[in-house]
C-alpha cells in the first residue's frame, strides 16, 4: 500500500438534497478514515437538508441557486468561482442534481467525483431504481466515477452491487443500494486523499496501476475495508 499523504487534502462537496452521502464522507473525515478537510458544502437549493448536516459539523456552507442567474452559463461561472475560492484538491458531487457544463467540468477534470445509483454504463440518467425493476435486472448497484463532459460517462472507479429481490419496489431497492453508496464513496475519496487514485490519460490508476475495469467492492481485500462496513 502506498504511504498516506502527509497533509489533509482540501475538498468541496456539492449537494442538492438530503446529503446522506455527504454525511458518510463527513463521518469518515471525522474518524480520520479520510485524510481530507471539507472546506465547504455548496448547494443549489436553499432547502437542502444536507446544509443542516454541514452546519452541525461546523463546515461552511454556501447557496448558489441557478434560479438567480440569467442563464446556465452565468450560473456555471458563478459556481466555479465559489468552488475555486476554497482551492480544493477534490470536488465531490453528492446528490447534486444538475448537469454540469464544460465551464465546470473542464477546470476540475481528474479532480471531480460523482456517485451514480446504477452499475454504469447501464442506466445512466434518472430514475435508475424504477428502470432496473422494469428491465427485470437481477443485480443493481452504484458506481463512483470521475466526472467528464458526458453525462454519467466518466471513467468508473469502484462499484458495488446488490441483488434485486422479489417484491422489490423502487424505494426498497434504493435503500439497499444507498447502504453500498455509503461504503464505496468514502472509500474512493480516501484513495484520492491518500494519493493512491488518479485519472491519467483518460484511465483510472490505483496505486500506480491502470485499472482494466472498475474495482468491485466484493473483490477488495479485508485491509481496504478495515474502517468501513459493507
Amino acid at each position: 500500500m502506498s504511504p498516506m499523504a502527509p497533509h489533509r487534502r482540501p475538498m468541496v462537496v456539492l449537494i442538492s438534497g438530503g446529503g446522506s452521502n455527504l454525511q458518510a464522507i463527513m463521518d469518515a473525515v471525522a474518524s480520520d478514515e479520510i485524510p481530507g478537510e471539507i472546506r465547504a458544502v455548496i448547494s443549489n437549493r436553499p432547502e437542502a437538508y444536507g446544509l443542516q448536516r454541514a452546519h452541525r459539523a461546523g463546515i461552511p456552507t454556501e447557496i448558489v441557486d441557478e434560479r438567480g442567474y440569467p442563464d446556465r452559463r452565468a450560473f456555471d461561472q458563478a459556481l466555479r468561482t465559489h468552488i475555486e475560492t476554497y482551492r480544493p484538491a477534490l470536488v465531490i458531487l453528492a446528490g447534486f442534481m444538475l448537469i454540469l457544463g464544460e465551464e465546470l467540468v473542464v477546470p476540475f477534470e481528474g479532480r471531480m467525483l460523482n456517485i451514480h445509483p446504477s452499475l454504469l454504463p447501464a442506466l445512466r440518467g434518472l430514475h435508475t431504481h424504477r428502470r432496473a425493476l422494469e428491465a427485470g435486472l437481477r443485480r443493481h448497484g452504484a458506481s463512483v466515477h470521475f466526472v467528464s463532459r458526458e453525462l454519467d460517462g466518466g471513467p468508473v472507479i469502484i462499484q458495488a452491487s446488490v441483488p434485486v429481490e422479489a417484491g422489490d419496489s423502487p424505494d426498497t431497492l434504493a435503500a439497499r443500494v444507498l447502504k453500498k453508496e455509503h461504503v464505496i464513496y468514502p472509500l474512493a475519496v480516501r484513495w484520492v486523499c491518500e494519493g493512491r487514485l488518479a485519472l491519467q490519460g483518460g484511465r483510472v490508476h490505483l496505486d500506480g496501476i491502470a485499472l482494466e475495469g472498475p474495482v468491485q467492492l466484493e473483490d477488495l481485500p479485508a485491509e481496504e475495508l478495515r474502517r468501513v462496513s459493507a
